[in-house]
């Protein structure tokens, strides 16, 4: 590395956040968390400081801050029960939460209390945060999606719960061992949940396979296997508003833990084996690769989501107060005034055929009915354009499983289509088309076809993804009912993707424009203003700088790896997947180790490519690709022709926490995926928010994202949908740009040869065979090669230019309000849920902690009369 970059430790002042957006500290608040800590390290962990571990520090510190939360989540509630409001209920198999403790102080604006009070205490605030386990509940978008639109129903004052379920072993613990991956369970309640309240006095019986049998005239499910599913509830706080909603997690247990017969008998483990069994339903989340096999615990999964979450919702839809006496509401005709239910991509889709199930068989209503009150009440969201991707279960394993429910669907897809048959007279082909049943040797059952039938609006994620659902995957619906299409474009929160993560950018932005881009992030517009400021854009340009400095210095100490502080960081951090084109970034690699080998005394940009992301278990070709990442790294890194001009790092285990560290660093985003193939994408946002450049394809939100900025403040390269239809259409030949393009060839063959596995040459044959093949090169990586290294290539002319990069950077940061997951729920709320944010706070509700000489009385310097004396001293 050179002397001008090596690696300068950063001072502990430069280590402590500024909290200039956080406020100062007020005494009398300092003095009431320490009071509170060291209460609930006596009481609550049962230590005092000379036996206490760091762990308990931590797990004092988060009950601290759940006291906060406790008094305005009891009011929210009881916010909810007078005034009966019209309830959104979010339905995902997927939360990727992260973690919780720094979202949940800022967002109730007490982080410089805490941070202070640990100070005084000899603690540090950024080292207790490191012991809480991430909730790896989700794996990638989807679930870190529903994290954020939790996030923004919270800060809207929206009426929503979160509902999911509780794995024991969330997404696994990514290893890379000789350049392979390798899966570890990730056992994040190892050490407990202090966010979590478990609610066992709301446990709810899921029936499970048994027959049909018909009694009356009406159609009964017995013989059933039941399961319970006990709801745990973790606060989901807005931001600095006073509302604290739920996120309610099912955990499977057994209706019958123990059985004595088998106990006495000396069966000691069939004694146990019901509970076993049972259990096992939320033991594991399932890494979905977008190729979901048939799994019957998968199918399983998904129907105890759904079965518990409509029996909790029917619950509470009785038991609201509504203005009359009566002690519960048994008249369904007004469920959708009162109820939202959003189903977050396919995994729910069994919530159709679950709500008909209870409101037929259980509540007594006639088949017309019902049918109106699920379709009014459900809608769904697509995330996927593959068709491959969306699930379809088979006919026999649902009349195993479920044997009502597939009766359900079956008198669905039969009533949807004598209405088809009516509309089309004779149109056999558009029966089959948009039949939910999907006949052929094995019959299989289309989830998202039920998802469309059965709700009144439907959603893609972005504008090129919802009209590209209209025209391909859901043509024929769209035809048959066009008004129930819309387009939701996704968004992050602000909170956790810029206040938390950046602080110091945060802080430099409020300088500026105040802080109301917090809750209103298309407020950052106005600081295009300030584009031709050549001293605030130095100090953009030295945010970025420290932020640079200190992945280096993490990366150096967690994954032994030294990089050059002040080269270009090239990132591409999200599931590894063909579709995803981490592939094409490879090419790359090799294409700039190449041209170095060949010119070693040429001028070059340093670049360090960092890529991260997790292959699922069973997908052998992605599991190669990060095997060659990791070759390729270990080639380039290791040649002294090479030097720091380019490194290649593999970030293992890539989470939302690493995501925090890593996206405030970054110079370029990565969005490579095909033209047509992405259905949104969020990490493009959340690295644009915080000042990197984007280079893409015109795919998912990157076409927003260019709409907004402007082409010339990004780096687009490739083939439009367009393009891409019509060269399948000729028929794709990925060989005739392997022979015409002397650098992609010599690529190619070097990973063909051996040249980066040494040990083992035929080591990635398959890949370049999927490749080159006859019909290969699904994702056309090679068509789009050359637009892609020439678009790299103007990259490095522009980061030639500190000031010039800078100023894009700010351009785009300044563009990034539409992505806000505020507008997103905003437009949900508006126009699919039918209610209208409530951008009120709730009442302060007394600080004085229950149990306290304070019980009851507001502690002097609240958040409230914070923010009051900051926009006082603003004035």
């Amino acid at each position: 590395m050179s002397k001008s970059s090596t690696t300068v430790p950063l001072t502990d002042k430069d280590r402590r956040k500024q909290i200039s957006i956080r406020g100062l500290p007020v005494l009398e608040n300092v003095a009431s968390v320490k009071k509170t800590f060291n209460r609930h390290l006596h009481f609550t962990i049962v230590k005092d400081r000379n036996v206490a571990t760091n762990r308990d520090y931590y797990l004092s510190t988060a009950y601290t801050v759940r006291d906060h939360l406790v008094g305005r989540w009891i009011r929210t509630q009881q916010h909810y029960y007078e005034t009966d409001p019209k309830r959104v209920y979010y339905l995902s198999l997927e939360y990727y939460m992260g973690r919780s403790l720094s979202n949940m102080m800022i967002n109730l604006g007490i982080e410089s209390e805490l941070d202070e009070a640990l100070y005084e205490l000899g603690l540090s605030i950024e080292e207790l945060e490191d012991f809480e386990e991430d909730a790896g509940l989700g794996n990638g978008g989807l679930g870190r999606l529903a994290a954020c639109f939790l996030d923004s129903m919270a800060t809207l004052g929206l009426a929503g719960y979160g509902y999911g379920l509780r794995y024991e072993f969330g997404i696994f613990q990514q290893t890379i061992k000789d350049g392979f991956q390798c899966e570890e369970p990730d056992d994040w309640l190892r050490y407990g949940n202090p966010w979590e309240i478990p609610r066992p006095e709301y446990q709810i019986p899921v029936n499970l396979y048994g027959r049909v049998v018909e009694q009356d005239g009406k159609a009964k499910w017995v013989d059933t296997k039941v399961i319970m599913a006990m709801p745990y509830d973790t606060p989901v706080p807005g931001y600095n508003n006073n509302v604290v909603n739920t996120l309610r997690l099912w955990s499977a247990k057994a209706a019958q833990k123990f059985n004595f017969q088998f106990f006495n008998d000396g069966d000691y483990l069939n004694a146990v084996s019901d509970q076993s069994l049972a259990e096992n339903v939320t033991r594991v989340l399932y890494p979905n690769d977008n190729y979901m096999q048939g799994k019957e615990l998968r199918l399983k999964q998904e129907y105890f989501l759904v079965a518990a979450t409509l029996s909790d919702i029917i619950r509470r839809y009785k038991h609201s107060k509504f203005g009359v006496t009566a002690s519960t509401r048994d008249d369904f005709s007004t469920f959708p005034d009162k109820v939202a239910i959003q189903m977050n991509d396919t995994h729910p889709a069994l919530t159709v055929a679950e709500l008909m199930r209870l409101l037929i068989d259980v509540e007594g209503l006639s088949w017309d009915r019902a049918w109106d009150i699920t379709k009014r009440s459900c809608a769904y969201t697509n995330h996927t354009l593959m068709p491959e991707a969306v699930e379809r279960w088979s006919v026999g394993l649902l009349q195993h499983v479920l044997p009502r429910h597939l009766q359900i669907i079956y008198d669905i897809n039969l009533r949807h289509l004598q209405e088809v048959a009516t509309r089309y007279p004779g149109d056999h082909g558009r029966l089959q088309a948009l039949s939910v049943v999907e006949e052929g040797g094995d019959k299989r059952i289309n989830m998202a076809y039920l998802a469309i039938i059965g709700s009144h609006a439907v959603n893609g994620v972005a504008q090129i993804h919802s009209e590209l659902l209209k025209t391909t995957l859901f043509k024929s619906f769209y035809e048959l009912s066009p008004e129930k299409f819309q387009n939701k474009t996704n968004g992050i929160t602000p909170r956790r993707w810029l206040v938390l993560s950046n602080p110091n950018l945060s802080d430099a932005i409020a300088e500026k424009v105040g802080e109301n881009w917090i809750t209103n992030l298309d407020e950052l517009k106005t600081l295009r203003e300030f584009a031709d400021n050549e001293m605030f854009l130095r100090d953009i340009q030295r945010v970025k700088q420290e932020n640079k400095q200190r992945l280096a210095e993490w990366l150096l100490k967690t994954h032994n790896q030294k990089i050059n502080p002040l080269s270009l960081y090239d990132m591409q951090v999200k599931r590894i997947h063909e579709y995803k084109r981490q592939l094409l970034n490879v090419l790359h690699i090799i294409t700039l180790y190449n041209r170095i080998k060949a010119n070693p005394n040429g001028k070059y940009v340093p670049r360090t490519v960092m890529i991260g992301g997790k292959a699922a278990p069973g997908y052998h070709m992605a599991k190669k690709i990060i095997k060659l990442v990791n070759s390729v790294g270990k080639i380039v890194n290791n040649d002294p022709v090479v030097g720091d001009r380019l490194k290649v790092v593999y970030l293992e285990n890539y989470r939302v926490t690493m995501a925090e560290q890593i996206i405030p660093a970054a110079d370029l985003s990565e969005q490579i995926s095909l033209a047509g193939m992405e259905a949104s994408g969020t990490s493009n946002m959340k690295f644009m928010l915080n000042g990197a450049l984007t280079i893409c394809t015109l795919d998912g939100a990157n076409v927003e994202m260019a709409e907004e900025v402007g082409n010339d403040n990004i780096f687009i390269f490739g083939m439009t949908v367009e393009e891409v239809e019509k060269r399948r259409q000729e028929g794709y030949r990925a060989r005739n740009f392997y022979e015409k393009i002397p650098e992609l060839k010599q690529a190619l063959d070097q990973i063909n040869s051996g040249y980066f596995s040494p040990e083992d040459p035929e080591l990635f044959h398959d890949i370049v065979n999927s490749l080159l093949c006859e019909h290969g090169d699904h994702y056309m990586l090679l068509a789009d090669y050359e637009s892609y290294i020439q678009c790299q290539g103007r990259v490095d002319e522009l980061f030639k230019d500190p000031l010039a990069w800078t100023k894009k950077s700010l351009l785009n940061i300044a563009a990034s309000g539409k992505f806000s997951s505020d507008r997103t729920i905003a437009e949900y709320a508006r126009e699919i849920w039918g209610v209208q944010p409530a951008l009120q706070p709730l009442p302060n509700p007394h600080e004085g902690r229950p149990g306290t000489k304070n019980e009851g009385e507001e502690t002097h310097g609240s958040s409230a009369s914070l923010q009051d004396s900051a926009k006082k001293n603003e004035q």
